[in-house]
């Protein structure tokens, strides 16, 4: 069976004010991916996403996205900040808001929602949390309830930037197996920018390496036999 392509970039350069950090970048996400997003800090993986978001528009090239993506149904998992780990609302209200884009004028969630909230929660674990203030949580339940949030925004696609920043190790290995099993089980693609290149090389099925300007995207086999990974990935776990 053909895999529905969800994204595809075709000879995009991505850039500010006319200077390209990104050129000629080719690549598509499939239903079903698992891609991690590696490379050193500064060599525009922020940028990619803000791209693949819609949030900045290439400046060479297209970047195009199935249908059903384009009313919104990308689920997002940005980088926290000190504010929002203290968002005084409860679990349920957090794992909710994931609605908002489909909801428009609608005052009020549907019956339908709240049961795809409740299911999500139970899916990530944390359906006995529903009632909690979501700034007493624990890092790593923090994430499974914004990782809950972004399964009510996703239909087929999860966009996650560094999730597991600063989890400790067991949290961290928790969250990679949920994503896993999202993957998986539920066959929602997944697209991941990390540092934990161990991580990458074992969970994802395409490794695309950010470099200055240059760029490789392949298997995690021929991620491992190219240059870049001869560099990066000698220490597969």
């Amino acid at each position: 069976m053909e895999k529905k392509i969800l994204l595809e970039c075709r000879d995009v350069s991505l850039g500010y004010e006319g200077q390209p950090i990104w050129e000629h970048l080719d690549f598509a996400v499939h239903s079903g991916d698992y891609l991690c997003i590696v490379g050193e800090n500064g060599s525009g993986k922020s940028t990619l996403l803000k791209s693949l978001l819609g949030l900045l528009k290439p400046l060479h090239g297209a970047i195009t996205m199935a249908p059903s993506l384009r009313r919104g149904a990308i689920g997002y998992l940005p980088q926290q900040t000190k504010a929002q780990k203290d968002f005084p609302a409860t679990v349920s209200e957090v794992v909710l808001s994931g609605f908002l884009s489909a909801r428009k004028w609608r005052f009020f969630y549907s019956g339908a929602e709240k049961a795809q909230a409740l299911m999500n929660m139970g899916k990530l674990g944390i359906l006995e949390l529903k009632d909690k203030c979501y700034r007493e949580l624990s890092g790593g339940q923090q994430q499974r309830v914004l990782l809950a949030r972004a399964l009510c925004a996703a239909g087929e696609l999860l966009i996650l930037d560094e999730p597991v920043t600063g989890l400790d190790p067991t949290a961290a290995q928790d969250l990679y197996r949920t994503l896993e099993y999202l993957n998986k089980s539920e066959g929602i693609a997944i697209v991941m920018v990390t540092h934990d290149i161990r991580s990458a090389l074992r969970c994802a099925t395409t490794i695309l390496h950010a470099g200055q300007r240059q760029w490789f995207c392949g298997s995690v086999e021929e991620y491992l036999a190219s240059p870049y990974g001869k560099r990066f990935g000698g220490g597969r776990a």
